[in-house]
């Protein structure tokens, strides 16, 4: 029986670590960097879903696509960094694809990455992280 468990808690510790590292990566490399590599030309055509400037919205992007991403990635405070990322893709989902999955606004992607960083509060980080280090 420990066996069992052993070989379950190891597979189950890989998917998290599979889980972090492909939707992290995914996220950071596609939207976190480029938005970083290029702030001064997105910051000022950027969306401004609560009225409070379109620098300061991308920044609050920026969080959530570039450091929280980074953070799950590595498995440290992954929860808390899952957790913005997910305020972040609900608002994205909402304000620029209008809760569409599919058509004009094409909003599957969104909707995935949501999905999987949801999947990530709920379970933390795994074994295979700074956090499961740490004894987290």
């Amino acid at each position: 029986m420990k066996r069992l468990h052993a070989s379950y808690t190891s597979t189950t510790d890989l998917a998290l670590f599979l889980l972090r590292v492909w939707f992290g990566l995914l996220l950071f490399v596609k939207h976190g960097l480029d938005k970083a590599m290029n702030f001064n030309h997105v910051s000022a055509h950027f969306a401004d879903p609560f009225h409070i400037g379109s620098t300061p919205s991308l920044l609050l992007v920026l969080l959530a696509e570039a450091v929280c991403t980074l953070l799950v990635i590595l498995g440290l405070w992954t929860r808390v960094a899952a957790a913005i990322i997910v305020i972040n893709l609900a608002v994205a989902f909402g304000f620029a694809h209008r809760f569409q999955l599919f058509g004009a606004r094409n909003g599957e992607l969104a909707f995935a990455f949501l999905g999987a960083f949801l999947a990530l509060c709920f379970s933390g980080a795994g074994r295979w992280s700074l956090d499961g280090i740490r004894g987290r």
